[in-house]
C-alpha cells in the first residue's frame, strides 16, 4: 500500500545503486547525458524505481511529480510530512481501502508509494458522516518555479550525471497509465487461504435434494453408504449453480434468509519449502450459497456460484466481499540492480500454489508466507528473486501483486516473469 513520503526541504537525498562495491559504468556519463536528453526531447519518460530519483524544486518544496493547478472550487489538501494515501483515504472517506479513489483523482502522482509534502491533493466525494474536511488551499498553491535552497542546483546536477548511467533491463515507457486491477474477482473468490489445520467453521452442507431422489428397494431403509465423493446412492455428487442444499445451521444459530455463505473444501497440509515447518492447511473456495429459508436448526440454500465441485460436507463461512486492488504499474526492477542478498534472504517466500503446481509464470496465483501480522496489504507489489550461489547477486525474475491477505499468509498473482518461477523463490517489497 502507499508508503510514507520522503522528507522535504534542503537538497534531495540520494542513494547510489551498486553491484558489490563497484559502480557500473557502461558508457561515459557525457555520452549518456546526450542520449538521455534526446530521449526526453522525444517525449519518452524513463521508468523510475522507488523512490523516484528526479526530484525538482517546485514552488516551495521538493517533489518528483508535476502537479497541475487544482480545478476551480475543488477541495484541496496540502500533503503534510508523514501522510500516506492509505491514511488520508481513511481520514476523508472513512475507509483506507478507498485509497485508489484518491489516487485516481490525482493522476499526476505516478507512484502511490511516494507523495511529497507541499503537493496539492484534490479530494472529492467525502464519505457521509466524515466530520473532517480537507482545507481549501487559499491562496492557490504557487506551482511555478522558485529559487531552490542553497546547494540544490549542484545536487541536481550531480544527480543528473549519475542518472545518465544506463541500467540494463530498465524499461522505457511512453507517458503514464492510470491504476489497473491486479487480477480478477475469480482470482480472489475462487482461490482459498492457508489456515489452521483444524480451522473452525460455523456451518456445513449436510445434504442435497439429490440424496433422496433415488428410491430405496427396501421400505423404511435409508442408505448411509458413503463413496469417495459422497453418498453412494445420490443422483448427483457435485452440486452446481441452481442446486438446492441443506445446511446444519438455522435460526437458533444466527442464520437468516438471504445470507450469502462461501463454500470451502479443506485440502492438504502446507509446509514451508525452505524450512519444512508446517504453515497450516489449504482451504479451497469452491462456491457460494444463498440461504433461501431457515428452520430452527436447519436451513435450505441454493448454490449461486460454483468455482469447483460443491460437495455435501463442504464447510461454510460468511461471505465477505473483497475488491480487486488497483495499482498504477511501474517498470520491474532493473536486472543489474538487484536487492542485496541479505535482504532477499530475509524476505518473503512463495510457499504454495493450487493443484500441486511447482513451475509458475505470469498469471499464476501463489501464496506467500507474509500476512496481516507482517503489515502486508492488498495492492502491495513484490519483486521475485532467485537466490544464487554464495558470492553471486540474486536474479530478478519478475513481480507479484498481493490480492488478498490473511493473518500469516497472503494470496498474490504473478504480474510478470522473465523466467520460470518456482515454489521457494524469494520476494522483496518493491
Amino acid at each position: 500500500m502507499p508508503a510514507g513520503s520522503p522528507a522535504s526541504g534542503g537538497g534531495p537525498q540520494r542513494t547510489r545503486n551498486r553491484v558489490g562495491s563497484r559502480e557500473v559504468h557502461v558508457m561515459s556519463v557525457r555520452a549518456w547525458s546526450i542520449l538521455l536528453a534526446a530521449v526526453v526531447a522525444a517525449g519518452v519518460v524513463v521508468g523510475q524505481e522507488a523512490p523516484p530519483r528526479d526530484l525538482r524544486w517546485q514552488g516551495d518544496h521538493w517533489t518528483a511529480w508535476s502537479p497541475p493547478p487544482p480545478p476551480a472550487g475543488a477541495q484541496v489538501y496540502a500533503i503534510q510530512p508523514g501522510d500516506t494515501l492509505w491514511d488520508l483515504a481513511g481520514r476523508f472517506y472513512g475507509d483506507p481501502y478507498l485509497w485508489p479513489q484518491l489516487w485516481e483523482q490525482n493522476q499526476y502522482i505516478l507512484d502511490a508509494h511516494w507523495i511529497y509534502p507541499g503537493d496539492p491533493l484534490v479530494v472529492t466525494g467525502l464519505a457521509e458522516g466524515v466530520t473532517e474536511t480537507p482545507e481549501i488551499v487559499a491562496p492557490p498553491l504557487d506551482l511555478g518555479e522558485a529559487a531552490p535552497p542553497a546547494g540544490a542546483e549542484e545536487a541536481e546536477a550531480a544527480e543528473a550525471a549519475e542518472e545518465a548511467v544506463p541500467r540494463i533491463g530498465r524499461s522505457v515507457v511512453s507517458g503514464s497509465s492510470g491504476p489497473v486491477p491486479l487480477g480478477h474477482e475469480s482470482d480472489i473468490y475462487c482461490s482459498g487461504f492457508i489456515g489452521a489445520p483444524d480451522e473452525p467453521f460455523a456451518y456445513s452442507i449436510v445434504g442435497s435434494e439429490y440424496d433422496y431422489l433415488t428410491p430405496s428397494l427396501e421400505a423404511g431403509k435409508v442408505s448411509q453408504l458413503d463413496g469417495t465423493f459422497g453418498k453412494a446412492e445420490t443422483e448427483k455428487v457435485g452440486l452446481s449453480i441452481g442446486d438446492v442444499a441443506y445446511l446444519d445451521g438455522g435460526r437458533a444459530d444466527g442464520l437468516s434468509a438471504g445470507e450469502l455463505l462461501t463454500a470451502v473444501q479443506p485440502g492438504r497440509m502446507v509446509r514451508h519449502p525452505r524450512t519444512g515447518a508446517p504453515l497450516g492447511r489449504f482451504y479451497q473456495y469452491v462456491g457460494r450459497v444463498r440461504v433461501l429459508s431457515v428452520q430452527e436448526t436447519t436451513a435450505i440454500a441454493e448454490v449461486v456460484m460454483a468455482c469447483d465441485m460443491v460437495r455435501v460436507g463442504s464447510r461454510l463461512q460468511l461471505f465477505e466481499p473483497e475488491p480487486v486492488p488497483l495499482r498504477r504499474l511501474t517498470p520491474v526492477r532493473p536486472v543489474n540492480y538487484p536487492a542485496p542478498a541479505s535482504e532477499v534472504d530475509a524476505g518473503a517466500t512463495i510457499v504454495f500454489a493450487r493443484d500441486a503446481t511447482h513451475t509458475l509464470g505470469t498469471g499464476h496465483l501463489v501464496f506467500i508466507d507474509r500476512g496481516a501480522e507482517d503489515d502486508v496489504a492488498p495492492g502491495d507489489i513484490y519483486t521475485i528473486y532467485r537466490r544464487a550461489r554464495p558470492g553471486f547477486p540474486p536474479i530478478v525474475l519478475g513481480e507479484v501483486g498481493v490480492l488478498s491477505v490473511h493473518r500469516t499468509t497472503a494470496l498474490a498473482r504473478i504480474l510478470s516473469s522473465r523466467y520460470t518461477v518456482y515454489i521457494g523463490d524469494a520476494l522483496v517489497p518493491k
